[in-house]
């Protein structure tokens, strides 16, 4: 994933956000794969890892929604900045684990630009057919 950071970023990021499980997905699993992912690729690149975004409701897995209006549909609204997170005027690199329509990457980018974000690029570790 490090590599392909430098494959797909024409800067180099700021800060690194992973987007989150919800409180009751994390419970569950004990930890966030997502945020795994974040932390070690913020590591190897030497940049510092923030958790800026929160999961506001559970959601239907998008996996298992067909369509792409479907899995937008699913994740509006579901996502928020965190108050005490400051993302202005930086370069956030957006890191979750499977990119299937990039709804949830969509709608997490959407919230961080809202918050001052200078500019969003997603990285995902697999894309789903």
């Amino acid at each position: 994933m490090a590599q392909a950071l430098d494959e797909v970023c024409r800067e180099m990021p700021d800060v690194v956000v992973w987007v989150p499980l919800s409180a009751q997905h994390l419970r569950r699993r004990g930890y966030d794969q997502a945020e795994l992912l974040a932390r070690r690729v913020a590591e190897l690149k030497g940049l510092p890892v923030a958790g800026a975004l929160v999961k506001r409701r559970n959601t239907r897995t998008q996996s298992h929604l067909h369509g792409a209006k479907a899995r937008a549909k699913n994740v509006a609204g579901a996502y928020a900045c965190r108050g005490e997170a400051d993302v202005r005027g930086l370069r956030v690199l957006l890191v979750d684990d499977v990119f299937t329509t990039g709804a949830t990457l969509s709608q997490c980018a959407q919230c961080l630009r809202q918050a001052g974000a200078r500019s969003v690029v997603g990285l995902t570790l697999a894309r789903a057919r």
